[in-house]
Order: C-alpha cells, then structure tokens, then sequence
C-alpha cells in the first residue's frame, strides 16, 4: 500500500461515446456544434489569469467551410511573451511549493469536469469544428484521450513523489525531493491533436512548474476552451499562460528567457530541430539546462507477411491512412504487402476506400472530412501531382483535390514500383498511402529496405500468422518504431496502455502518457540527515595500535 497522504488510484481508461442514431449524447452534441457554429467569440491572451488583447488579430476557421469565420484570436509579442514569463515565475512561488495531492486534484477535477455534458460536448465540438474531425475522432482525442491523461499523469506523479531511497542506516535518514524545474516550460502544440495540447501543457505543471502554451495558430480555438476549464478546476493564475502566436514572435523571446527550463514539444522535425540548435547556442544565458522533449514527425508502416488476414490487413490501412485525413504523425503512410496478396487486397481495398463519405463533420455519416488549411492542401497536393507525372508509379484510389469551399483531398492511394519513392520517404501528413508490392521470397531483405528507407521511427505494423515470420519483422523492425503493432493498425496509442513516442527523427521518445514523460519535468534532490554527526575526524584505521 502506497504512504501517501492521498491515494490516487490506478484509473480505467474514460469510456468512449459512440454517438449512436437516436442517443441523447449525440443529440446534444449536435446541438452544441450548431450553437457554437453560430456565433463568432473573441479569444484574448490569458497572462497571470487575466485576459490580455493585443489587437493583432488571426481567425479561427472551419477547414471544410473555409470561409466560415467561428473566432478571432489575439496574438501575443515579445512584449506579451515577457509578461507571461514574469506571470509563471511569480506563480511558481506558491505553485511549487504546494503539496504534490493538492497539485494533481485539480488536473484530476478538470477530468471529471470533461466528462460532464455540457464540456464534453464543448470540447468535442470545438475540435470538429477548427480541426474538422468526426464525432468519433473528436471524442477519442478531446475528451477521452484528455481524462485519460489527466488521470494517469496524476497516478504517475504519486509513484514519482513516493519513490525513494531504499536504505536508510540507523543514525541517518535518506530521502529524495522531487523539485519542479527551475524556471519555465514552454509547451508547442500541434493542430491535429486537442488532447496532445492539452497534455503538454498539464504534465509538467502537475508536478509543480509553470508554463508557457502557444497552441497551433490553425487550431487556437479548443485550446481556448480548455483554458477555461482549468480555471473552473480551479488552477491558480499564472501556472498556464496562453499565449498563441507566430512561432518566431513567441519563440524567440521564450527561448531567450535565462529562465527557460525545457520545451515540451509536437510538431514538425524542422522546427523541432531548430529550436533545439537555438537552445545549444544560448546554454551560457540559461540558469539551467533545460529538458528538450519533443514528438516530431512519421513516415510510418504495414508491413504484410503472405500470413496475413486480408480482411483485417485491408480495415487496418484503410483506418490507419484515412481517419482525420491521415493528419497524424502515427498514420500509415506506407505499406508493403507481398505479391502473392496483392490481387485480393487490391480488389478488398480499393472497393473498402470507395465507399468512403467525405464531407462536413455535422454529417456524422462522413467519416472523411477536410485538411487543417490552405498549406496542407497544397503541401499534400503536390505530392499527388508528383505521383501523377511519375512513370513508376499509379493512383489505385481518389488523387483529386477541391479548395473551394473546404480543403478536401480525396483518400488517396498510390502504388509504386520503387520502394525509395518520393511518397515512400518523405513525411506528407495527409490522407495519401503508397505502396509497394515485393516479392514473397524476399520478406527479409523488404523487411531491411522498410527499416532503412525513412528517416523517421514513430510508428509501424506488421500483419501475419505466421508467429516465426513476425517474431523476425519484429526483431529487424526493433529500432524501426516506438510503438510497433502486430496485426493491427499502427494509430491509436491509448495512455495507460501503449505509451506514445519514437526515436530517430521522431522524437526523443519519452513516451506521453506514461511515467517516463512525468519524470522528465521534475529535478531529484537528494537529503541525507545525520542524527548522530561524528565529532572527530579520526578513522579507525589510523589508530597506532
């Protein structure tokens, strides 16, 4: 049993809304995606708890309906930024030194809360509206995957704070201390996930630091919604600050704060990678060197031994490319299926993604809907048109593009006889999966082009029944992949039970949703108390006797 004041205890995983014809959930999230379809809000800075507004002003927009304004939102400067920096610090006085179950009962208060109707409701709503996601998308991500986080992350602080030293001789007592960083974090959201913003930001002020949030400026609006939430859970100002913005307007004057204390990071490899060079450069300014964690992008895979269950290897890269337009860094954005496969899940597949719906998320019949913005389409376009004019390669499925109204891409598949392709390489981050059809009697060496041909180890999957043709994929794919996955889709990590994260260009794999995230964002002092101190230098082997 745990000595802990307060015992938090291991929590299920929220359960998930299926938003069912003729429910009363799915009736009443309608009726809040229409309420806040239909009016327009206003959404200021939040520094030290108060609204700022700096005139500077970016909108908040429906990607299926592009023109469809639903917010405007203040973007902060340096001047805003340093307000926030100097909010935090004088917030980390009282934040840090609260004890850890006073902390963690608010993140765990801002759960329950999300499992009420009307923030359940907002917060999904929020996210098919700005980030043009399903129902079933936006529940897992807004709201499940949230409480989830929430409530993990406050069991994981709890076993952090209660780890200590094992032995403590009699006459001394030994102990640790788990301090929050000195100084700041900086947390960088991406667009497609509401629930990874809403986690970088929590994780590492439930164990005592203060943060700085600039969300995505495509999906500024329920990360708005969420800033609200934690100040009916009763977070104390300043321990959040909101600060949406240009990347260079905010970052910069963060990162050259002697007060930052680590970024905790999602999104693109370059940035990333940048971000992280600046940090080198100005180690001499800080007044500590701050943790650097970071998810970045994906070039991720199924892989199909001759094994294989066509049925399921056909659902699976059809959910793994296809769902939230294959805007996730987990997607599949690659397969490899054998010949021998290939004419019965060519058939499967392509029949499978033609009877894809693509349309406005309030149609809950769509289970396709639009790209964050006008740079993702066209980025994910020109790899289209690429494949198009490529002699070595074909479009088996959709590869048209309309950005009329919405920024719609159909789901698009292309098949190579180049296993280096351009669009077998290179991160698109949109709903486009190539693939590449090998020779049965040449698994292993397909197997070693798979591990070798992407930059990036995020994501992969392996389909077979054949468990000694697996146990190979597995061993040779070791390093090919943070989270690997045997005969099933290689996207929708749940916390608790797959912590996410990847290495090489993906990352520094320090896997969100799990203890290893949590430990990062606090600093071990040791204390030793003597009860009996010795009273003479001497040793005993310096008797003369």
């Amino acid at each position: 049993m745990s000595n802990a004041k307060f015992e938090v205890p291991f929590p299920p995983n929220d359960p998930i809304c299926d938003y069912l014809p003729g429910s009363p959930e799915r009736a009443s999230l309608k009726k809040r995606y229409a309420e806040l379809k239909n009016q327009k809000i206003e959404i200021p800075l939040i520094i030290g708890g108060k609204e700022i507004k700096t005139g500077d002003l970016g909108e908040c927009v429906l990607p299926h309906d592009h023109k469809h304004v639903i917010g405007v939102y203040h973007k902060a400067g340096t001047k805003e930024v340093n307000m926030a920096i100097e909010a935090a610090l004088e917030a980390r006085k009282l934040w840090s030194e609260l004890p850890w179950e006073d902390r963690v009962a608010v993140f765990l208060k801002a759960a329950d809360l999300l499992t009420t109707p009307y923030w359940r409701d907002t917060l999904n709503a929020a996210t098919m509206l700005n980030q043009s996601k399903n129902p079933f998308q936006a529940e897992i991500d807004a709201a499940c995957e949230v409480v989830d986080f929430w409530r993990f992350n406050a069991y994981y602080a709890q076993q952090i704070f209660e780890e200590q030293p094992l032995h403590s001789p009699n006459g001394m007592w030994n102990r640790l201390e788990y301090r929050p960083l000195e100084g700041f974090i900086f947390s960088i959201a991406p667009f497609n996930f509401t629930s990874i913003g809403a986690n970088l930001c929590t994780a590492p002020a439930m164990v005592g630091n203060v943060v700085l949030h600039k969300p995505a400026s495509s999906a500024v609006y329920a990360q708005y919604w969420f800033m609200k939430l934690y100040e009916e859970a009763g977070l104390p100002a300043g321990v959040i600050n909101f600060v949406p913005g240009s990347g260079r307007n905010v970052g910069d004057p963060v990162l050259n704060s002697p007060h930052f204390a680590g970024i905790h990071f999602t999104g693109s490899t370059s940035t990333f990678q940048n971000m992280w060079k600046t940090i080198a450069n100005n180690l001499p300014n800080y007044r500590t060197y701050p943790r650097i964690v970071g998810e970045t992008g994906g070039k991720d895979f199924i892989f199909a031994h001759n094994s294989s269950d066509v049925d399921a290897l056909v659902t699976a890269c059809v959910r793994g490319a296809f769902e939230f337009q294959g805007q996730k860094c987990s997607a599949a954005s690659r397969a490899y299926i054998p010949k021998s496969l290939w004419k019965e899940f060519k058939t499967k597949y392509v029949a499978e993604v033609n009877t894809i719906k693509m349309g406005d998320p309030e149609d809950f019949t769509n289970f396709f809907n639009a790209v964050i913005d006008k740079g993702a389409f066209e980025s994910i376009k020109s790899y289209i048109d690429f494949a198009k004019q490529a002699k070595d390669a074909e479009i088996i499925t959709g590869g048209n593009c309309d950005d009329s109204k919405g920024y719609f891409i159909e789901p698009t598949t292309i098949v190579t006889t180049d296993p280096h392709f351009k669009t077998m390489e290179e991160e698109i981050f949109g709903p486009v999966l190539t693939i590449f059809v090998y020779e049965d009697e040449k698994y292993e060496e397909t197997l070693d082009i798979c591990d070798n041909t992407s930059p990036y180890a995020l994501t992969g999957a392996i389909f077979g029944r054949d468990k000694y043709a697996v146990k190979l994929a597995e061993r040779k794919l070791v390093n090919a992949a943070g989270n690997f996955y045997i005969n099933d889709k290689p996207t929708g990590a749940v916390v608790g039970q797959q912590p996410f994260g990847g290495a090489r260009a993906s990352g520094t794999n320090d896997k969100a949703g799990s203890y290893l995230n949590m430990i990062r964002w606090v600093s071990p002092r040791t204390i030793k108390e003597n009860f009996i101190p010795p009273k003479n230098y001497r040793y005993p082997f310096m008797d003369e006797k």
